[in-house]
Parts: structure tokens; C-alpha cells; sequence
């Protein structure tokens, strides 16, 4: 069954494709009583989650579970003192224990704050401290209790920590402690405008910040899941991220179940190609989104055949048009990328009724109007590259664009200058109406007069055989203004000598125009990385 008919009306031409769309919902909405209760009442047997670990223990999780476990967890936060408003970290990598706690917190009015496992004690204490968190849920694998404890030393006894998973190591079981529980009986009330949700940014110009979003942020997940994932009623959607990340909200909870589709969880530590595709095959996944690093791997490494599979899509980085290509040649499917921040919902993509363009971002989703702009605040001529930013439709803020930073009004307002939210991204759209990103807005290159985005240098360099992962940036140079920089790391057997890196800048050269060309390349051992897997240019920078 599907129910997000009863919070859209949308227009579709004749192949498919999404042309206009408008939200109504009730000032209460909460996706928690709205959406997963309803779907426990009206057909509690459907299945919403299919759970499978690298042990082979497997799980099929209804809506009527959803809404039994749920409602126990919210009784338990209840009597532990949560409140509506307050923060709770959870950090549960894919455990099933995340969807419950998800939606429970929903019901309560109280922040989910997902966070992935991989954080440093120095990361739990910053993200503890600044969003006065005293409340969490974690795993206790790979030593993420230990971290904490060590994280949160003098502060722990006004916090409160259970764990999930079978070796506890120092708080009490979340498990027996919410199975326990007497189910909450009465729907606790929201708003629609009450903060729902709070991710931590991945830091890659800065601290990490807290993105909030409100109990509407669900509702824009429809375009999300329906039109660009193309997950379907009675389908099974396969979305790889880890739940710390806002991609999770993407593409593991929200939008499929409003679509009637069940999502696929495959909780993993370390990406093996070979046992994702068995996932894939032996559960018959229907649809498929995972990061540009994946679909890296699975090109360079081998795509196995998937015949369940008829629609696969990619967003969070740049992917280059080669890994496009490789990946049909193999698949028969094209990827299909999105584009969209952890600010936001899915902004623009290549959506049902139109032929992919490999390496674009896709159109403007009809949820918003996007314009690329120049640093007078002007829009700028196709062809020309620019920031991305977000007109309001109607003056107001668009519905999945998120509706404060955490404490920090002034940089809120800053990115909203001018009436328009300014994503801080750098693209260019074409005569068709695609946007091509090429980086943040501060990493486009000026040299000789021009400037130059780094991911149209490195389509080319990837191409290259000896090229495993690539990041283009400036360097200073006192005749052009800067210069390009290539940092390359090989794949494996390519000796990083002077005759591989002169090959390497001949062969990308030859394919661009010379104000474009390579002039350094730096082989490296690997790419400094946000712990989401993004490269950090600004670390590329900071070593020239």
C-alpha cells in the first residue's frame, strides 16, 4: 500500500516524468503516528525492512513490528526524562534497533541525531557538548562505548547511555531495558514546525554543524525515493549508506515507505563487492543507490551480473563520466546521479521520463526553482559556471530545506542572503537544462583569466589506467594566478616515478585546452577524506 498520494498533488507528463508538485499536510504531522502507524493498522504485515548481517542472520521487520517496538521505546525515554526538544545522539551503524529509536523519538517530539560509529572520542565530545546532549543510543561494537565514555569524562553523570549488541562494555542494555516497557497508548503531540531532526555536517570546509530540519523533511523525500531512486510499492529499495549519514534519511526510511516500498539493510563494516552483489541477488533488491566510491570499486574491481536490479543510482561526490560508462557496459543500466546536501532534500537529478546524461547531476527537481549565480548575486548565461542557489517559489522557505544551524543564527542568515539559500556548490547547467558540478564554489580555479572547474579535469584524469582516485586544485603561480595541481593515487602495480607522472600529464593534456592543462601532479598513498569518504581539498590545500 501507498499512502503518499494523501500528501501530494503532482502533475506527470506522458513519460512519467514529475513536471509539478504541491504538499498538503495537517499542522501536527508526524511521520512517526502519520505514516508508520497508519501502515501498522491498514496492512501491519507488510514488510518494511529486510535485515541481513555478514554473519547470515536475517530479519523481516513489518510495520506492525515498527509500530510494537517503537511504541516501547518511547515509553522508555518517557520515563527516563527525555522531552520533547531535547537531543539524543544515536549511533547504531545498521542495526535494526536504529529504525525503531528513529521513529520513536519522532513520536516524542524529541531530536534524532544520527551519528556514525567511526567518529574519535574527539568527535562524540564536540557533538555532545555543542548540541547539550544528554541522552544517547549506541553500538557497542568496535569500541564506540570506550570512546565515549573517554569523550564525555566530565560531563558523563548528567548523561545517559544505553548500548545495543551482544558484548556490552559499560552502559545498561537498551534492549531489555525498552522490551520491558509498557507501550505509549495516547499519540503524543507535534507540530509540523517543531525540530524533528539534527545531522552533523561532514566538515569538508570546516567544523562539523548542526543541520536542523522539521517534521515536514519526510514529505519532500517522495520526489527522493518515487521519482529518482524509482523505489515502488512492493519493491525492495537498497540504499548502501551507513545511518550516522543524512543519506540514510535519503533512501532508508522516509520516502520509501511513503512509495509502499521496503528497504533492503545489510549491516557490514567493510565493503566487499563480491558479498554486496550476493545481497543484492539472493533478497532480489530492486533498486540500488549507493556513493560514487562504490560504483568506483565495482567498476575497477568487476560488476557481477544483477538481474533483479532495474534501476541504480549515485549522489554525495562527483563521479566521473567513465565509471558511467564502464558500469552500462557491464549492467545495462545507466546511473542515474542526484544531487542534494544534507541542507537539503534532493535538488536536481536524472529522473523517471528522461534519458540520463552521464556525469550531470540532472534538472531541477519541480520541488524547487534553482538558479546558478555569479558573486554579484546576477544569474548567470548557460555554459557559465557559478552557485548553485535556491529561489523560494513563494517567498518562503521550500519544504526539505533545512530551518536553522545549531546556534548559529548569523551563518543561517549569511547563506540565506539576498532571499535566496545559497548552497555553496559550483555548477553549470546546458542548453537542456542539466546541471554539471564542478566543486564547491571556492574550489573553482582562476588561471591565465579563466575559471576552471576541477571535475572537468578530472574526467579526463580518471580515464587515465594507472589512476585509482583524483582531486584537482590551484596552487599559486606567479604567471597565471594559480596553476593546476593534480594529486593522484595509483591502483595497484603503478610505480610512482617522473616517467609515469610525465605520462599521465601528456595523456590528460592531450584531451583539454591548454589553459587547462596539468602543470604539477603529487602521487599519494591516499586521499585525505571525511570519514563520509569525501575528499578534503582543503587539506590538498593546506599542503602547498
Amino acid at each position: 500500500m501507498s499512502i503518499y498520494h494523501d500528501f501530494v498533488e503532482e502533475k506527470v507528463n506522458g513519460e512519467g516524468r514529475l513536471i509539478e508538485i504541491s504538499f498538503t499536510y495537517p499542522d501536527n504531522f508526524n511521520f512517526g503516528y502519520d505514516v508508520v502507524d497508519r501502515l501498522a493498522s491498514e496492512c501491519g504485515d507488510k514488510r518494511a525492512i529486510v535485515w541481513t548481517n555478514t554473519e547470515g542472520d536475517e530479519r523481516t521487520i513489518t510495520f506492525s513490528d515498527l509500530k510494537e517496538k517503537s511504541d516501547k521505546i518511547a515509553s522508555l525515554f518517557l520515563s527516563n526524562g527525555i522531552k520533547k526538544g531535547d537531543h539524543v545522539i544515536v549511533a547504531l551503524k545498521r542495526h535494526c534497533e536504529y529504525w525503531y529509536t528513529a521513529i520513536a523519538l519522532h513520536k516524542i517530539g524529541a531530536v534524532l541525531i544520527p551519528v556514525t560509529h567511526m567518529l574519535t572520542e574527539k568527535d562524540f565530545r564536540y557533538r555532545f557538548i555543542s548540541a547539550d546532549v544528554r541522552f544517547a543510543v549506541i553500538t557497542s561494537d568496535d569500541g564506540v562505548p570506550e570512546r565515549i565514555e573517554k569523550g564525555i569524562e566530565d560531563i558523563k553523570e548528567k548523561v545517559k547511555v544505553w548500548e545495543v549488541g551482544k558484548k556490552r562494555s559499560i552502559y545498561p542494555s537498551f534492549n531489555d531495558a525498552f522490551e520491558k516497557e509498557n507501550p505509549i497508548s495516547e499519540r503524543i503531540e507535534t507540530k509540523v514546525t517543531d525540530p524533528m531532526l539534527m545531522y552533523f555536517t561532514s566538515g569538508t570546509t570546516g567544523e562539523p554543524k548542526g543541520v536542523i530540519h522539521d517534521y515536514s523533511y519526510p514529505l519532500a523525500h517522495i520526489v527522493t525515493a518515487k521519482y529518482w531512486q524509482r523505489a515502488e510499492d512492493g519493491g525492495l529499495h537498497f540504499t548502501l549508506a551507513e545511518t550516522g549519514w543524512a543519506k540514510a534519511s535519503w533512501g532508508k526510511i522516509y520516502g520509501q515507505w511513503l512509495v509502499g516500498s521496503a528497504v533492503m539493510v545489510y549491516d557490514f563494516d567493510n565493503f566487499d563487492p563480491r558479498k554486496l552483489s550476493q545481497v543484492i541477488n539472493k533478497y532480489k533488491v530492486t533498486s540500488f543507490c549507493a556513493p560514487p566510491t562504490v560504483y568506483r570499486y565495482l567498476v575497477k574491481k568487476g560488476v557481477p551480473d544483477l538481474p533483479s536490479l532495474h534501476h541504480a543510482s549515485t549522489a554525495g561526490e562527483y563521479l566521473h563520466p567513465e565509471v558511467f560508462r564502464q558500469f552500462k557496459e557491464k549492467t545495462g543500466l545507466s546511473l542515474h546521479e542526484g544531487y542534494g546536501q544534507t541542507e537539503t532534500t534532493l535538488l536536481a537529478g536524472n529522473f523517471i521520463g528522461m534519458e540520463a546524461k552521464d556525469g550531470s547531476m540532472g534538472v531541477a527537481s519541480p520541488v524547487y526553482d534553482l538558479k546558478i549565480v555569479g558573486k554579484d548575486g546576477q544569474e548567470l548565461p548557460r555554459g557559465q559556471v557559478g552557485e548553485i542557489v535556491v529561489v523560494p517559489k513563494d517567498g518562503k522557505r521550500p519544504i526539505g530545506i533545512f530551518t536553522s544551524y545549531l546556534k548559529n543564527d548569523s551563518l543561517y542568515s549569511y547563506v540565506w542572503r539576498g532571499g535566496v539559500y545559497h548552497t555553496g556548490d559550483s555548477a553549470y547547467v546546458d542548453e537542456d537544462g542539466a546541471f554539471w558540478f564542478q566543486g564547491r564554489a571556492d574550489d573553482v580555479i582562476k588561471s591565465g583569466g579563466f575559471r576552471i572547474g576541477p571535475g572537468e579535469i578530472e574526467d579526463v584524469l580518471i580515464t587515465h589506467p594507472a589512476v585509482l582516485e583524483c582531486s584537482i586544485v590551484g596552487v599559486p603561480d606567479p604567471l597565471r594566478g594559480q596553476a593546476i595541481k593534480a594529486y593522484v593515487v595509483l591502483m595497484d602495480g603503478f610505480i610512482p616515478d617522473e616517467e609515469l607522472e610525465k605520462e599521465i600529464k601528456e595523456y590528460t593534456n592531450s584531451h583539454l585546452a591548454e589553459y587547462k592543462w596539468i602543470r604539477k601532479i603529487e602521487f599519494l598513498d591516499n586521499m585525505p577524506t571525511t570519514i563520509s569518504g569525501k575528499i578534503k581539498r582543503r587539506e590538498l590545500k593546506a599542503q602547498i
